[in-house]
């Protein structure tokens, strides 16, 4: 009798302890939250579990996250506590983060840290379903890069986890295209830039082309509310994805002066050979009713502005 009791209590223990050696199911969606290393040289990814799925909610949630490092972690917050945020809103697949001028401060966050925030909240705020991109505003005016140039638009995929010389900057000639006077032909214009090196080149050339001319030589392909939400590259082809802006041009050029302004300014990389453009991610539009942009599009020599 008492072994057969001794025998149920050992399976019992045993039961018990298989019991105990089962890892808890997790439950929530899985985020990762950035935070800096101790010596703030280095992103650090912290999961978070939420079962928040209100897109407003979840946003609020994860900057509070990000705002504040649990005290069980040997972490930094990527945001200086001297600096607040103000508000924040989100229009299509962009979340604009509004900061006061603390932001702007380099006793606050020197240029290692606030490129690291950067990175940080792109990469942290673009896990939510519906944001593709951040963009961060110091008061009511865009957030600009030691050169003067305005950021942007930035996505987490932009930004590496590890940067040894994150605030280097570099100065490149680029060469841009854009109309002349009769809006047929295209003009050259070499223009210096002074870049983050963390940002691609091929993203930089179209910025620069939105900006437009400098040199008085030539005349705007793009307007300048035009928004560039993605680019990439593959095998020398440059993807361009634009907002629904740049089809609603009143510039007097001809139909085919905006993309070949694109092209041929893209094609002068080393890296580019052909480009896709696609809008609001669809190439299945017709450009000024006479373009259409599922295809890919080749330097045209054709158009002018080609200097031997």
């Amino acid at each position: 009798m008492k072994r057969w009791i001794y025998g149920i209590l050992i399976l019992c223990m045993l039961a018990g302890m298989a019991g105990c050696g089962k890892k808890q199911e997790e439950v929530g969606t899985s985020y990762k939250i950035y935070y800096l290393n101790a010596s703030m040289t280095k992103l650090i990814p912290q999961e978070y579990r939420t079962n928040t799925t209100d897109q407003e909610r979840l946003i609020e949630e994860l900057l509070e996250q990000f705002m504040t490092v649990p005290k069980e972690l040997d972490n930094q917050a990527a945001l200086s506590d001297k600096v607040a945020l103000l508000k924040y809103r989100k229009e299509d697949v962009v979340l604009y983060l509004y900061f006061d001028s603390a932001y702007g401060s380099r006793s606050n966050m020197n240029e290692t840290r606030e490129i690291l925030c950067r990175a940080a909240l792109a990469k942290t705020m673009t896990q939510i379903a519906g944001i593709e991109y951040i963009n961060i505003y110091v008061g009511d005016q865009p957030l600009l890069d030691p050169a003067g140039n305005a950021v942007g638009m930035m996505t987490g995929s932009e930004f590496i986890d590890s940067i040894s010389d994150v605030n280097d900057y570099e100065k490149t000639e680029i060469v841009l295209f854009f109309t002349d006077e009769t809006g047929g032909k295209l003009v050259e214009e070499k223009r210096q830039v002074v870049h983050d090196i963390n940002t691609s080149l091929e993203k930089l050339v179209v910025e620069e082309l939105i900006k437009g001319p400098e040199t008085g030589m030539g005349y705007p392909t793009l307007p300048k509310e035009t928004k560039l939400l993605n680019v990439s590259l593959n095998e020398n082809v440059c993807y361009l994805n634009f907002d629904a802006s740049f089809l609603n041009s009143e510039l007097k050029v001809k139909e085919y002066i905006p993309i070949y302004a694109i092209v041929n300014s893209l094609a002068s990389l080393s890296t580019v050979n052909k480009v896709q453009i696609a809008v609001n991610g669809s190439q299945d539009v017709l450009f000024r009713d006479a373009i259409s942009l599922n295809t890919l599009f080749e330097r045209n020599l054709d158009l002018g502005g080609i200097e031997n």
